[in-house]
Parts: C-alpha cells; structure tokens; sequence
C-alpha cells in the first residue's frame, strides 16, 4: 500500500506542477520604467494551492512548474533558479504552515482558517524573496543603480504584489478545501496512508 501511495502522490505532484506552468501563461505583463517587470497572473494561486494539497513537499510543484515556465521565456530564462527557489519557498511555507499543529490531532481536511494562515504565510515568504531578489539582482546588480534607487524601484511592484497575493490567499484555500473533499469521496488522498 505504500508503494501505491507514494506512487500517486508522485503523479499527483506532477499534474500540480504541470498546472502551475500552465498557470504561469495566464499573465498581463506590465511595463514599469525601472526594476522588474510586474504582472497579474493566476500562477501564485497554484503555487499555494500546491502546498495547502501537499503540505511542505508542495513547493516541488511551485518551484519546478514556475521555473520550466520561466524557461520558456528568453528574458527570464537566466533566472529559472532564482524563480525555482523563490516560489519553492512560497509552496514550502504554505505547506508547513498548513502541517503546523496537525500532528496528534492529525485533522483531516485543514480547517479554513489554517489555510488562510498558511496562504499568507506562503505569500508573505515568496514576496520578502521577490523583492529581495528584485533589490538586489534585477536593481543593484543588473540595473547598476545605487541602493536608494533600487529601493525605489520597488514601489512599482507593490500593486501588483498586493494583487497577486491577494487572490492567492482568498482563492487557494477554498479551492484546497474543495479539491480535497472530492478526492476523498472519490477514495483517493494525498497523504501516506
């Protein structure tokens, strides 16, 4: 039974990375003057998603999902690995956050509320390292500006961060919690047995 479970767990941690790549495409990209270029996209619901399912292991499918995309874009391709560990924090945390406290009780499903902690937590982990990442990388090292500047440049990000984190933290926990009512009354789970 074991085997069997691992082996689902795994082809269900494949299609939730193939969706999030597949998420990435629905995106509106937005040029600002300075800094990154910021988007709306439906990736960040996925990416949460994928570690409300799978808890912290979740962060496989938003890293890799969100990196192969990358990959397919030549402007963000050179960034692949810094997007692979970005939103594999962002699925991560969502997960362990999600895990916190279920072990004697071992609750099943989460309950409302611990997804929406878990979903901002996520968030709030991938958005410290996007603009991080953004001061730093796309600011400081690649743009040569100097650290006031590439602070700056930052205020172009937030209403697109606030958007985008938004909708992953009220979309994801209500689709975790439907998505696993119906695995389970279908006979199937996401955890080991």
């Amino acid at each position: 039974m074991n085997q069997k479970t691992d082996v689902r767990r795994i082809a269900f941690l494949g299609l939730m990375t193939a969706l999030v790549f597949a998420g990435n495409w629905a995106r509106i990209m937005l040029p600002v003057p300075v800094g990154g270029i910021p988007s709306f996209t439906l990736a960040n619901i996925l990416c949460v998603l994928s570690g409300l399912l799978f808890g912290p292991a979740g962060g496989i499918a938003s890293g890799l999902g969100s990196a192969l995309y990358d990959l397919t874009n030549p402007a963000w391709a050179a960034e692949s690995w810094i997007t692979l560990l970005t939103k594999g924090a962002m699925g991560l945390t969502a997960g362990a956050a999600a895990a916190l406290g279920r072990g004697a009780r071992r609750e099943r499903p989460a309950s409302y509320r611990r997804c929406l902690a878990a979903a901002a937590a996520g968030c709030l982990a991938y958005y410290v390292l996007y603009y991080l990442k953004n001061f730093f990388y796309n600011g400081m090292l690649l743009g040569g500006l100097q650290p006031g500047a590439a602070a700056a440049a930052l205020l172009a990000l937030i209403p697109t961060s606030l958007f985008n984190g938004g909708l992953a933290i009220a979309a994801a926990p209500p689709l975790a919690i439907a998505i696993r009512a119906a695995l389970e009354r279908s006979g199937l789970t996401l955890r080991r047995a």
